[in-house]
């Protein structure tokens, strides 16, 4: 039996009614500045290998099949195929957690341009938060500064000793394996709920960059330093920017190292994107790429505390 009142939506028409109009925006605002609007499959061969994202099956015509977690792979092959600089307001579907800031299908805005770094387009990021939240330019600081304003440590001159000393001043040191080697799972953490709560109060968004090589995921490296940024408005994260790995075997390594720590840690078993690494063989040009949370900014915008309010239907009434 249905609550009586379960087939309403879990946003307001008002909202919905904004959220129409800030679309809007987004696709003028891109394509001023001579973006292709591009569609991709929500479906695909392969899902991601990426140890962080889950990905969803679907099973079509007796095959598996997933929905895809981000439309990245599908827009690098346009971008191999010689589409120029693009754009896609993309429905992406994560097996993640489910709460305030996360419903497990959303809208990602995702872009690339060709011929510019990450930071290039962290200004168009900038700009556009500037045009829908009404706030000030953001303030851009790189992963070691963030680390010691909101830490007191440096990351340049610290082992696993004092992370773990660290982790027990912020009330966190039960959370991790007392045998955990891993000096990403400790920035992982401390990250989340150190870092990330620290900025909550600003009133500009917040551009992290200079990401540790190990967290590169797939963005260009240059002396031990991942080409990429985040930024966060009020503790939330909104958007990932990288200057895209372009190199098809560099990338296939880092597959099959993500392949290895998913065996490792019991994770399903993925198979590597034949499709776009064949793609990025043939030749994926330079460029750079962004991913926004769609319904993230329109919730933090409208002053919301949670993504119900800008989603027509969220998972518990879908």
């Amino acid at each position: 039996m249905h609550a009586s009142n379960d087939w309403q939506p879990s946003a307001s028409i008002a909202d919905l009614q904004y959220r129409a109009k800030i679309l809007s925006a987004i696709r003028n605002f891109f394509t001023a500045r001579n973006y292709l609007e591009v569609e991709t499959p929500y479906m695909g061969r392969y899902g991601v290998t990426d140890i962080y994202l889950q990905s969803i099956p679907a099973y079509c015509h007796g095959q598996t099949f997933y929905l895809q977690t981000s439309p990245e792979y599908h827009m690098k092959r346009l971008l191999a195929a010689g589409s120029g600089p693009i754009f896609q307001l993309a429905r992406v579907f994560r097996d993640d957690e489910f709460g305030r800031w996360h419903n497990p299908e959303f809208t990602l805005l995702e872009w690339y341009q060709l011929d510019v770094d990450h930071l290039y387009l962290l200004t168009e990021v900038d700009t556009l938060l500037q045009q829908i939240l009404g706030c000030p330019p953001l303030m851009q600081l790189s992963y070691r500064q963030a680390f010691l304003m909101a830490c007191d440590i440096d990351l340049w001159q610290t082992n696993l000793t004092q992370l773990q000393e660290v982790l027990v001043n912020f009330n966190l040191g039960q959370v991790l394996a007392v045998d955990e080697q891993d000096i990403d799972q400790y920035l992982f953490l401390l990250m989340s709920h150190v870092v990330e709560p620290f900025f909550k109060t600003y009133t500009m968004p917040v551009a992290i960059t200079d990401f540790p090589a190990t967290q590169a995921a797939l963005a260009q490296t240059h002396n031990g330093i991942a080409a990429r940024f985040e930024v966060y408005f009020q503790g939330v994260e909104l958007a990932n920017g990288f200057h895209e790995l372009t190199d098809a075997h560099l990338q296939r390594e880092r597959f099959v190292h993500d392949q290895l720590v998913r065996k490792a840690r019991n994770l399903p078993s993925m198979a590597v994107d034949e499709r776009f690494l064949a793609a990025m063989q043939a030749g994926m040009p330079n460029c750079s790429g962004v991913a926004l949370g769609v319904d993230r900014l329109l919730a933090l915008s409208q002053r919301h505390t949670a993504i119900t309010n800008s989603i027509s239907f969220d998972l518990s009434r879908a």
